[in-house]
């Protein structure tokens, strides 16, 4: 018996590594002899460079950078075991996580620290670089990433504009001549899991700048400013990355990517799995677990559970799925591969409980299907 792992984490409570772990030691109380493969995964979001970093033997290097409110931060990008590719979280320099509640402030956040993590990994010598914008707690687009990569964007007076979404409105030219040339012969992937454009009804300032701090007004200022952006990296870059989808992702640093340094946006999901060669790794098996730390009709959109779903259906293999939170509107993932659903927490509780005891209530589960299995094939 072959038995795949391959959750993301539970956030805010285990990482995807935990819940693998969690996962087989309930397993393995009932299916001792069973062979198990973890493959520990992520959309593009937290857990992407640890996920990586341990499918291909990488390492984590640890970096000082300008955190959003321009205070220094301790970050990290991943190195991969070939040491020609970076696997990089922009939330690990620029998170929401890092800006206390009462300080955030989408006007003044600046993504900076995550092009100063660009710049480390090309010190590295890499010619590959993977970034996961999720979570952040910016709506510069990009605009301080550009800056840390030596991109000047300057206002009418020839001088740089300041820090965050707010100083967008004065940009007036773009200078690029003062670019980290090694970026010439790097390939930069973005590991994305949204689809909203830059600006509009459901762009970064109105989709995402309330969790970051925005109100009606900010809202309002944030959505006008990344669209003057944009109509200026049409005018002096030829290139119109407005209407793009998943240009909006990560405050439009989506669309900074793909103006400055011709990334190429993708599925967060689908570039951890060709990375973990996880296609290679489902075949033969028995049975595949999945799972995060919420299912719902969200899910089909980019997320793990649906992404690895799919490759192990190719292959014939049940999926199981797993979750903190499973809602009254999670049926439809049974029309993408999942074969059945669980919730993890026992009856009724506190979300501090579930929290706490996750790793615990996992096991548990765990162990009672394998128990059902166990069962149904004495039947």
């Amino acid at each position: 018996m072959k038995i795949v792992i391959a959750p993301d984490s539970f956030k805010e409570s285990l990482t995807s590594r935990q819940v693998a772990d969690s996962i087989e030691n309930g397993f393995r109380k009932i299916f001792p002899e069973a062979t198990f493969m973890k493959i520990p995964m992520a959309d593009g979001g937290e857990g992407t460079v640890d996920s990586l970093v341990h499918a291909t033997g990488g390492k984590i290097v640890n970096k000082t950078v300008t955190g959003p409110l321009g205070n220094p931060v301790d970050a990290f990008f991943g190195l991969l075991g070939n040491r020609e590719t970076a696997v990089i979280e922009m939330a690990s320099a620029s998170g929401l996580h890092l800006v206390p509640f009462e300080k955030r402030n989408p006007l003044i956040t600046t993504s900076v620290g995550t092009g100063e993590l660009m710049v480390a990994a090309l010190d590295y010598g890499v010619t590959h670089i993977i970034i996961g914008i999720g979570g952040s707690a910016t709506n510069d687009g990009g605009a301080g990433m550009a800056k840390a990569l030596g991109i000047k964007l300057l206002n009418k007076d020839g001088r740089e504009i300041g820090n965050g979404g707010g100083s967008l409105k004065d940009l007036y030219e773009i200078d690029l001549t003062g670019m980290d040339q090694r970026l010439k012969h790097v390939k930069i992937e973005v590991a994305c899991d949204v689809d909203n454009p830059l600006t509009g009804e459901k762009g970064a300032s109105v989709i995402f700048g309330p969790q970051k701090g925005a109100t009606a007004e900010m809202i309002s200022e944030l959505d006008y400013n990344l669209s003057h952006y944009a109509s200026i990296i049409q005018k002096k870059l030829g290139k119109d990355v407005n209407g793009i989808p998943g240009a909006g992702a990560a405050g439009g640093l989506g669309a900074g990517l793909m103006a400055f340094l011709n990334a190429e946006l993708k599925s967060g999901i689908d570039i951890v799995l060709k990375a973990t060669q996880f296609k290679e790794v489902v075949r033969g098996a028995t049975l595949v677990i999945t799972g995060e730390g919420k299912i719902d009709h969200q899910t089909i959109y980019g997320k793990t559970p649906i992404g690895v779903a799919r490759v192990s259906k190719s292959h014939g293999v049940p999926v199981i799925a797993i979750a903190g939170n499973v809602t009254n509107d999670s049926d439809i993932v049974y029309e993408y591969g999942i074969d059945a659903l669980f919730s993890i927490v026992p009856g009724i509780t506190t979300k501090e409980d579930a929290f706490l005891n996750a790793s615990r209530y996992i096991e548990r589960l765990s162990r009672d299907i394998a128990s059902l299995m166990k069962i149904s094939n004495t039947l």
